[in-house]
């Protein structure tokens, strides 16, 4: 797969990752008043957001034609 994020998307993802993981552990410290089933939750979509910064590459990106790397499409990535 063609890496299609970008280096600002990237750093979105990565502080959004981070924000969902501290309120997956909150959720599971029970220092936040959310639903338990919330803390899986978060935990996953932490996960994701990370992976997906990490590699560059979104499925999601793919499947939706969208690319938000800056790189030319003939050039290497």
């Amino acid at each position: 797969m063609n890496q299609n994020v970008g280096s600002t998307d990237k750093r979105v993802r990565t502080a959004l990752g981070a924000v969902f993981g501290i309120a997956s552990l909150a959720t599971l410290a029970g220092a936040v008043p959310v639903p338990a089933l919330a803390a899986p939750v978060l935990g996953v979509v932490s996960l994701i957001m990370l992976g997906t910064a990490a590699t560059g590459t979104c499925a999601l990106y793919s499947l939706i034609g969208v690319d938000t790397c800056p790189a030319s499409a003939g050039g290497s990535r």
